[in-house]
């Protein structure tokens, strides 16, 4: 017999991990495309863009995070609240990172043709990525609350 409770702890980590691989996928190919533009153009490449790829990868954190919650608590949680939460959970963190990743990319295209407006750009990843942040304190509060 399958023991649901054991898919939803990985599934907490994974699908925030999945997330994360599209959001930084979608980013750094906008970023590689602004680098061969500005190579091709005999411009200097901005370094800076690069940092736009690497705010996706936090939701894997967060995941990870959730997933050592659940496991400290696997004891006293049924098996499918544990894979309701992992489900859940890893999906609103990593559809936070994909489209964190896709902002990303937008804001890649921006920075790299005027550069301006760096932080605004930042502020915006950053309200995406408040999404998973809240996930992540929602349910480990509940996990707790549980848990007792």
């Amino acid at each position: 017999m399958v023991e649901y409770g054991l898919m939803g702890i990985s599934a907490a980590l994974a699908i925030s991990a999945v997330g994360s691989a599209l959001g930084i996928g979608a980013a750094g190919q906008a970023v590689i495309g602004a680098w061969k533009k500005a190579f091709m153009q005999n411009k200097p490449a901005s370094f800076m863009l690069l940092a736009f790829t690497g705010f996706p990868l936090s939701q894997t954190f967060y995941g990870l995070i959730l997933m050592n919650t659940i496991v400290a608590s696997a004891n006293v949680l049924e098996s499918g609240v544990i894979l309701g939460i992992g489900i859940f959970g890893g999906l609103a963190m990593g559809t936070s990172a994909y489209f964190q990743g896709v902002a990303g990319a937008g804001a890649v295209d921006a920075f790299a043709e005027t550069g301006k407006g760096f932080t605004n750009y930042v502020l915006v990843l950053g309200v995406i990525e408040s999404v998973a942040l809240l996930t992540m304190v929602f349910l480990m509060t509940m996990i707790n609350t549980m848990a007792g």
